[in-house]
């Protein structure tokens, strides 16, 4: 599907998909806005084809030009910071950007700096672009790989849904301690906070549903080590770090939930992969996220002398 953007406006070509279907369909229906920004839409008559105010109850054509007001000037929330980043994939809409590790996704108080979201404003800046951040999901502070930023308000209130009906797929990669017994499985055990510890989570009857999707990728004999690749059903604070811990396998490197820092300070988790389908063209859009050079290269040690 082919977007141009001008100014503070996005024009979409319509394509064979969208013929027939009224500017109100498109608009509730395909992107499924929630009321709050079709208000402002309509108030700030937001919407054009070809260049003319519409009905919203008018039919679009194949090859119409339907014009949205989309990149509205916003204050960034946060301070812009120069620093490296690492972008995966980029769009009008949406940034997707491979998060180091002991760096917050974003500042816990007002004015706080040192975060990836200070380092997408200061990308958002050189840009020329006034945008607010948006962040779509976190990751903690130690685990690396994929986070997915929207770039205008239409863009954010559509993935937020995404995020919400679970329909934006994330795969992670993690080395965890001794050998899983299962070659794949599901953990599903509800987590809740721990009453003796301000940071830590734990598997608690009374906690958040909580389920983990998990596949043994390779067992590294010499080292007691097991490489999974995992799935979420759901999206808890630590859950994954929890889940494996509870199942008797530790993150290497995870001191909180049990691991050893023998190979590495820091948990060994990296969300490796992104899946959803995009907020505006509705395609499939599927990004792998590059490793750090850290545990790459632990694992290609693992690997060498697993003979």
């Amino acid at each position: 599907m082919e977007t141009k953007k001008k100014g503070e406006w996005c024009e979409i070509t319509v394509p064979a998909k969208w013929n027939g279907i009224s500017i109100e369909s498109l608009l509730k229906v395909e992107w499924e806005l929630p009321k709050k920004l079709l208000h402002q839409l309509r108030m700030e008559k937001g919407v054009t084809v070809n260049g003319e105010q519409r009905r919203w109850n008018e039919l679009l054509k194949e090859g119409d030009k339907f014009q949205v007001h989309m990149f509205m000037e916003e204050e960034y929330g946060v301070e812009p910071e120069y620093g490296e980043l690492h972008v995966v994939y980029e769009d009008d809409h949406v940034l997707i950007v491979n998060k180091p590790e002991k760096m917050d996704t974003h500042p816990a108080e007002k004015g706080g700096t040192g975060t990836l979201a200070n380092l997408v404003a200061f990308h958002f800046q050189m840009q020329g672009l006034e945008t607010k951040v948006r962040h779509i999901h976190r990751l903690d502070k130690d685990t690396t790989g994929g986070v997915v930023f929207a770039k205008h308000r239409i863009a954010g209130a559509i993935m937020d849904r995404l995020l919400m009906e679970r329909k934006i797929k994330r795969t992670y990669a993690a080395l965890v301690e001794g050998k899983v017994k299962k070659k794949k499985g599901t953990i599903d055990a509800a987590i809740g906070r721990d009453r003796h510890h301000a940071t830590r989570r734990r598997v608690s009857p009374k906690g958040d549903e909580a389920i983990t999707y998990y596949k043994v990728e390779k067992y590294f004999k010499k080292h007691n080590t097991t490489f999974v690749t995992l799935q979420l059903e759901t999206g808890r604070t630590h859950q994954i770090r929890v889940h494996m811990s509870h199942n008797g396998n530790p993150l290497v490197g995870d001191v909180l939930y049990g691991g050893q820092t023998t190979y590495m300070s820091g948990q060994a988790l990296h969300a490796m992969k992104i899946n959803f389908l995009h907020p505006i063209t509705k395609e499939e859009i599927e990004i792998d996220v590059p490793f750090p050079t850290k545990l790459n290269n632990i694992m290609k040690e693992f690997q060498r002398e697993n003979v």
